[in-house]
């Protein structure tokens, strides 16, 4: 049954790739300001969800309502959910030939209908947040890794979106870099932000998750706390999967 509260609603998911039955049977209700961390082995379908949840992906049955706008399977209505749904990938994906105030200014000038000016303020606001606002002239090649993620995050901010979701954001990373992109998260996460976030970062899903959510062959297997999932996890799944990570 959907949960009131719900700011994100999947029921009765289904997507396959080909013959390949990716997605099965997916039910998950998302509260506002809720943070779930997802975790899983490597093909089990954990950034093939999230790129449901935005329209990235495509999928075959079922609903995924946010924020009361419903996406069908034909995805009909995916501009609008597209403007609340902010989203981090693991490679940036930021624009080579565009500095960082640029890569953050596009989408709200061409999709929010922002002028130049306002984008640009609203901008440097966020850079300020993700602690580079020195940053805002320079291009993406001139920065760390970490530090283009950190844009990356800021340029997802700048259209006000209501959900962050984020796709194993610091996979890409080298290990001295990761904890600049997680301390910004976990300060959006303690500013109240309902937020996704596909990870192999256990401390992580410790220290911000509501709930963690664990998926193995395109199944939702088992969905607790942190505090329970890692002391008393529940599937023989689960408990492989965590003897394996945190030996």
């Amino acid at each position: 049954m959907k949960d009131a509260d719900a700011i994100v609603s999947i029921i009765g998911l289904n997507k396959w790739f080909g013959s390949f039955h990716v997605l099965r049977d997916i039910d998950l209700d998302v509260a506002r300001g809720e943070r779930i961390v997802i975790c899983g082995p490597s093909g089990s379908g954990k950034s093939t969800l999230i790129r449901c949840i935005n329209a990235l992906e495509e999928f075959q049955e079922g609903r995924i309502v946010v924020d009361e706008i419903e996406l069908g399977p034909n995805l009909r209505r995916v501009d609008e959910v597209r403007r609340e749904v902010g989203m981090v990938f693991q490679n940036f994906n930021l624009f080579p030939h565009l500095t960082v105030l640029e890569n953050c200014t596009l989408a709200p000038i061409w999709v929010r209908n922002t002028s130049k000016k306002e984008a640009e303020a609203a901008a440097m606001k966020f850079l300020e947040r993700v602690k580079i606002p020195d940053q805002a002239n320079k291009y993406p090649g001139q920065m760390s890794g970490g530090q283009q993620q950190r844009v990356a995050i800021a340029r997802a901010l700048t259209m006000n979106p209501k959900v962050m979701l984020f796709d194993e954001p610091t996979s890409a990373l080298d290990p001295e870099m990761v904890k600049e992109v997680l301390d910004t998260m976990v300060d959006l996460a303690e500013e109240g932000m309902t937020m996704l976030v596909v990870t192999h970062e256990m401390g992580f899903a410790k220290e911000i998750a509501n709930r963690v959510v664990f998926m193995d062959e395109g199944q939702i297997i088992e969905s607790n706390t942190p505090a329970s999932f890692f002391a008393n996890p529940q599937h023989p799944r689960s408990q492989l999967f965590l003897s394996q990570i945190l030996r």
